[in-house]
C-alpha cells in the first residue's frame, strides 16, 4: 500500500468504528426517537389530548396556555446494581420492550457512562416503592445503575465515574443531598441494591447523608421506627426497612433486629433529615 492511500485508511478507521458502533443501536434509537416525538407531539398539543374533564359540561371549560410552565425536573438519584454480566447484556435488557425497564445512566465497570433516557424524562427503573411520601420514585428521580453483579467490588474507575456524573445531576437539578439514595432504601421489601455498596465515599462527597464520628447516646424514649419513618423508609415492614438501613449505614449488622448499634445510629442521624 502506497504512502497517500495508508494514509486515508488510518484516517477512515475511526470513523468506520464509530459508524459500526452507533449503528449497532439504530433501530432502538429509532424507537427511542420516535417516542420522544409521539410525547412532544403530546404536549404540543392545544388543547392537551385526554385530559377534558368528563365530569363538567363542555361549555364551561376552555384551555388558554399560560408561559409559566417547566418540564420534569427531577429531585431525586436512585443507584442500582445491574445484577448483571456486562454492559451490553444491561443495554440489551434496557432496549427490549418487553422487558419494561429502563435507567437514565448505566455506568460500566470500567468507567464508561451510558446515557439510555433523556434526564426530563421518566424512565422505569425504581417500581413499586416508597421513600417518605413519595410513591412514585420513576417520576421524580434519575436512575442509576451500576454495572455489577451483585456480589463484586466497585472498580475505582467506575466510582470515579459515578461520583463525576452525581456532581453534575446535583449542580444541574440542585438535587438536596439527602435525596441520593438506593433501590433498596425505597423498595425495602424487594430489592437489596446496590449491594456491599461504599455509600459513606458518596456522603463524604455530599452525595447522601451520614452520622458523625461522634455519638450521642439515645434516651430510654428514644422510638428507633418513627426515626426511620423521618428519614424516608417506608415502615409498613418494619424488619425488611431495618435490613435496608442496615444495609446503607451498618454494612456489617444483618437480620431485622434494632440492636443498640442501629439506635444508636438512627438517633444521631434523623435529626439531619428533618
Amino acid at each position: 500500500m502506497n504512502k497517500p492511500y495508508k494514509l486515508l485508511y488510518l484516517l477512515l478507521i475511526p470513523i468506520v468504528f464509530t459508524a459500526c458502533s452507533s449503528n449497532k443501536y439504530a433501530a432502538t434509537n429509532k424507537i427511542y426517537k420516535q417516542q420522544a416525538e409521539n410525547f412532544a407531539n403530546i404536549i404540543k398539543a392545544l388543547p392537551p389530548p385526554g385530559q377534558f374533564i368528563d365530569s363538567l359540561k363542555p361549555e364551561v371549560q376552555s384551555f388558554i396556555g399560560s408561559v409559566n410552565f417547566g418540564i420534569r425536573k427531577p429531585n431525586f438519584v436512585v443507584i442500582h446494581h445491574t445484577a448483571q454480566t456486562s454492559l451490553d447484556q444491561t443495554i440489551k435488557t434496557f432496549t427490549l420492550a418487553k422487558t419494561g425497564v429502563s435507567a437514565h445512566y448505566v455506568v460500566s465497570r470500567d468507567g464508561k457512562v451510558v446515557q439510555m433516557v433523556n434526564d426530563y424524562l421518566r424512565s422505569q427503573h425504581a417500581g413499586l416503592g416508597k421513600w417518605g411520601n413519595d410513591t412514585d420514585l420513576n417520576s421524580s428521580s434519575i436512575g442509576i445503575e451500576l454495572d455489577n453483579n451483585g456480589s463484586e467490588a466497585y472498580s475505582e474507575a467506575q466510582l470515579n465515574s459515578l461520583l463525576g456524573l452525581l456532581a453534575t445531576l446535583k449542580k444541574k437539578y440542585n438535587i438536596p443531598t439527602a435525596n441520593f439514595i438506593g433501590h433498596a432504601d425505597l423498595a425495602p421489601k424487594r430489592k437489596p441494591d446496590p449491594n456491599n455498596f461504599p455509600w459513606k465515599v458518596l456522603a463524604d462527597r455530599g452525595f447522601g447523608l451520614w452520622y458523625d464520628q461522634v455519638l450521642k447516646m439515645p434516651p430510654p424514649t428514644f422510638d428507633p421506627i418513627l426515626a426511620l419513618r423521618i428519614i424516608g423508609y417506608d415502615t409498613s415492614n418494619v424488619g425488611a426497612a431495618v435490613i435496608a438501613f442496615k444495609r446503607h449505614f451498618l454494612p456489617t449488622e444483618k437480620g431485622e433486629a434494632i440492636s443498640p448499634a442501629v439506635r444508636l445510629v438512627l438517633f444521631n442521624l434523623y435529626p439531619k433529615y428533618m
